[in-house]
């Protein structure tokens, strides 16, 4: 697979708390982040190694072949996790603006939505 971008942020919850998150979005209703566009959906988890690594199937169904990775190693310095997503593709990469749509939506997702349900 390709990768077609990838980042790191701190989640100031710990691995086991994001992995949750992560494997189940719509836990706490009074909190959800997973809010999809018209042209996402909701994704499948097709790997997890509980708490640090997860994989989901595509938000997109223009692009089934997309994965993301999500990796939570636990941050020590900051006390949460650091988490990592990573978009991958089996097939060539978008062009440029598509590819910019795909990473600005994950990090929308992970490191605005999800990290503000953790009180950030």
């Amino acid at each position: 697979m390709l990768e077609a971008g990838s980042r790191r942020r701190n989640q100031p919850a710990p691995p086991h708390v994001v992995c949750e998150a992560l494997l189940a979005p719509d836990r706490d209703p009074h909190r959800p982040w997973l809010e999809l566009l018209h042209d996402e959906q909701r994704p499948e988890v097709l790997t997890v190694d509980a708490p640090h690594l997860l994989v989901w199937s595509s938000l997109w169904p223009v692009r089934p072949d997309a994965r993301l990775r999500f990796d939570l190693p636990w941050d020590a310095a900051h006390q949460g996790t650091d988490l990592r997503w990573t978009l991958l593709v089996e097939d060539q990469l978008p062009e440029p603006s598509s590819l910019g749509h795909l990473r600005r939506r994950v990090n929308q997702l992970t490191n605005a939505n999800l990290r503000y349900t953790f009180g950030q």
